[in-house]
């Protein structure tokens, strides 16, 4: 038996503005502005005042899902716009030291394991990713860009055809944020 409707309302901060048009959701907060578009769900999104609310009428399993992960989406837009997002990772060697630049949109990450060819890595979107010693922090408003491109640093540095519990060099995310510094 289906049940006619699931809904979930979201509330609005003060300091943060969303304008929905026709399933696009524009959130515009203090550290920035994020657009999504969310036409590709067959759910309804409309703001009554302070509020947001995402439903659908006669759900199956697919759209009562969606209403979550929608509802999520629109959550963590909010979060980015007003605060932002901070990963932070560890450079971890022990033999060889490695050394790890920003060259425009991409990281590079050299002298890994004695390497001579540089690994890269993508930066995605907005995000700025600063090396500071030992740790490289990656930010900004939007929370996929931020764990994809800290995701990827981490993917660069993954060692293929060796014994994992004996080369333990790499780069790994150690903390995760919300707020920028």
């Amino acid at each position: 038996m289906r049940i006619p409707e699931i809904t979930k309302t979201l509330q609005i901060p003060e300091d943060v503005k969303v304008k929905i048009e026709r399933r696009n959701v524009t959130v515009e907060g203090e550290k920035g502005t994020l657009t999504r578009d969310f036409s590709f769900a067959p759910i309804f999104i409309k703001t009554d005042g302070n509020l947001i609310r995402v439903w659908a009428e006669w759900p199956r399993k697919k759209e009562i899902s969606l209403v979550g992960t929608i509802y999520s989406h629109i959550q963590n837009m909010i979060k980015g716009a007003r605060k932002g997002f901070s990963y932070k990772l560890k450079i971890v060697f022990s033999h060889f030291p490695v050394s790890v630049k920003v060259q425009g949109k991409t990281v590079l990450i050299e002298n890994f394991t004695g390497e001579r060819s540089a690994r890269k890595a993508k930066i995605l979107g907005e995000v700025q990713v600063k090396v500071q010693s030992d740790d490289v922090i990656v930010q900004g408003i939007n929370l996929e860009d931020v764990s994809q491109t800290a995701a990827n640093i981490e993917q660069a540095t993954k060692i293929r055809k060796k014994d994992p519990r004996v080369f333990l060099d790499g780069i790994y995310v150690f903390e995760k944020n919300e707020g920028m510094n």
